[in-house]
């Protein structure tokens, strides 16, 4: 909103800072954290009152969260509301990439949301069908990612080569909208312990506010060798208000927490990743940056899968942050050290942008 505003008064005076999307950036995120951190109080409390029990807490999981009885969940509408307003006054709202991206956040958000409430209400930890919520989830990416492909071509850039691309045609729509579903699962699946999923859901999308800003930007692209996406720059602002409303988010879950985000936000977040990394060329740079978010995803399968073949476990418990937990690390290790993992693997995914 701001933005064009002072488009239309041609950026004279003060207002040519709106110009500069690094300022942009630095106000977007501050005012998500501002929004978040005002809500929040009278937020939590709402959430309580109206859900009396909470987020419904598994009876075969570490006996340890038995504590968490009575946290309220749906915090995620917390994140999406301070994410969204913010949003709409800073970015440029004529951008295509920006409403994609909204599309994928908002309709994440609304059926983790129905996943949330359906749990709440009926004191059940198994929500909506998996089937009926992936068919939903694919609606909604499918939408999305022809919004993104009408901007950008069919290629996928292969990470350490300048010069290394398959041409996916018309199958880069399928590949888009797997990639945006499997980003939203991934970190759905990582939330599970307080602050676990937040704070590398903050390190990715630091991370890729700089590479959204660099594939914005022809003189920098064309220096480091990758893709130059016109006006993919302006998701570094995305990226900026997930920050700034992820901090917010975070002061109220760190442990112990007075709110879960529960999938309302995990969904809508880790959707809004996967739609950032496919606007941006950079989708399998998404899978190093969130590698953590990989392996969680990856630990399920693999035990439901050996499971059902053997009726045996790989883990003691998955996804896999309970398996330590169940090796007898406290919860504040597991989640610290997951963070530490984060910081190394967006570090790697900022490396593939030099080493080609």
């Amino acid at each position: 909103m701001l933005y064009l505003i002072a488009e239309w008064m041609g950026f004279e005076g003060v207002s040519n800072l709106i110009r500069y999307q690094t300022f942009r950036a630095g106000a977007t995120l501050m005012t998500a954290l501002l929004i978040g951190l005002v809500i929040g109080p009278k937020f939590i409390n709402m959430l309580r009152v109206r859900q009396g029990k909470g987020q419904p807490i598994r009876a075969d999981g570490p006996q340890t969260h038995l504590a968490k009885v009575g946290t309220p969940t749906m915090g995620g509408l917390m994140i999406l509301v301070s994410l969204i307003l913010s949003m709409l006054i800073w970015m440029d709202l004529t951008n295509p990439f920006v409403w994609a991206c909204m599309a994928v956040t908002g309709g994440f958000g609304l059926i983790g949301f129905l996943d949330d409430y359906d749990k709440v209400t009926k004191n059940s930890h198994k929500g909506v069908s998996g089937k009926v919520r992936l068919l939903m989830e694919f609606g909604v990416a499918g939408i999305a990612s022809w919004i993104i492909v009408s901007q950008i071509n069919t290629n996928l850039y292969i990470p350490f080569f300048s010069d290394r691309v398959i041409p996916l045609g018309i199958f880069y729509y399928v590949f888009a909208a797997i990639v945006i579903v499997g980003a939203g699962n991934a970190v759905n699946l990582t939330d599970g312990l307080d602050g676990l999923a937040i704070m590398p859901v903050i390190i990715a999308a630091g991370t890729f506010a700089i590479i959204a800003y660099l594939v914005g930007r022809v003189d920098y692209s064309a220096y480091l060798g990758i893709p130059y996406v016109p006006g993919a720059g302006e998701l570094a602002i995305f990226c900026a208000a997930i920050m700034g409303a992820g901090l917010a988010f975070l002061w109220f879950n760190a442990p112990p927490a007075a709110v879960f985000m529960g999938d309302t936000g995990s969904l809508a977040l880790g959707g809004a990743l996967g739609a950032i990394a496919v606007a941006s060329h950079h989708e399998i740079v998404l899978a190093i940056v969130g590698g953590l978010f990989v392996v969680e995803a990856v630990s399920v399968i693999l035990q439901v899968f050996w499971f059902k073949r053997t009726g045996k476990r790989i883990f003691r418990m998955a996804p896999i942050h309970h398996h330590f937990e169940q090796l007898g690390w406290k919860e504040s290790t597991v989640v610290i050290r997951f963070w530490i993992v984060s910081i190394v693997l967006a570090l790697m995914g900022l490396a593939t942008l030099k080493l080609r």
